[in-house]
C-alpha cells in the first residue's frame, strides 16, 4: 500500500473515531445538530438572496444557465436522432 493510500486510511479512522466521542453525549450531538441546521438554512438564505440579486440586476440566475443546458442537450438529441434519419434517407 502506497503512503498516500495509508495516510489516507489513518486520516478517515482518526476522523471516525473523533466522531464517535463526540457524538458519545447525546446533548452534544444534538447541538450540532441543531447547528448544522442552523448552517443548512443559512446557506438557503443566501442562495435566495442570491438569486433575487441577481434578477434584480437582470443576470442570469444558477437555476436560469441549468435550464438552458437542458434544452441543449435536448436539441443535441433531436439533432442526433435528425442525422440519423438523414443518413437512413441518404443510404436507402
Amino acid at each position: 500500500m502506497g503512503i498516500g493510500k495509508e495516510l489516507k486510511k489513518r486520516a478517515i479512522s482518526a476522523s471516525a473515531k473523533a466522531m464517535e466521542k463526540l457524538m458519545a453525549d447525546e446533548k452534544r450531538a444534538m447541538q450540532i445538530a441543531t447547528a448544522i441546521g442552523s448552517v443548512q438554512r443559512g446557506k438557503q438564505a443566501l442562495d435566495k438572496g442570491q438569486e433575487e440579486l441577481l434578477k434584480a440586476f437582470n443576470f442570469a440566475t444558477r437555476g436560469d444557465y441549468k435550464a438552458v443546458g437542458k434544452k441543449l442537450s435536448g436539441l443535441k438529441r433531436r439533432l442526433r436522432e435528425l442525422d440519423e434519419k438523414l443518413d437512413e434517407l441518404s443510404k436507402g
